[in-house]
């Protein structure tokens, strides 16, 4: 049983194609059917690998490090204890300091 449909219903169903396209068509349309099954699964292969190779790049260059991770050494960098702070604070008080040793640097 496929689908719950049992053999009686198959037929049914093979005869009506048959009907409705012929017996040329049928196979044309099925080896149709065929291909497309396999170009949508090379393009889905090859999307998936690209968005796999950006993340793996974008990875070495963090040093394998998350965002979070990257930003709580930055903290520890500029003298700031980060335990307890929440990521959107830290990161604001991250962007400040850095802000004023860069002006304090252009002077």
């Amino acid at each position: 049983m496929i689908g719950g449909l049992g053999p009686l219903e198959l037929t049914i169903l093979l005869g009506l194609f048959f009907v409705l396209f012929g017996a040329q068509r049928l196979p044309e349309l099925a080896n149709a059917l065929g291909r497309s099954k396999g170009e949508f699964q090379k393009g889905l292969t090859e999307t998936t690998a690209a968005v796999k190779a950006t993340s793996t790049i974008a990875d070495l260059e963090a040093g394998g490090r998350t965002p979070d991770q990257q930003l709580i050494e930055r903290a520890k960098s500029l003298g700031l204890d980060p335990v307890g702070m929440d990521v959107g604070e830290l990161e604001t008080k991250v962007k400040a300091l850095e802000a004023l040793n860069d002006s304090q640097e252009a002077e």
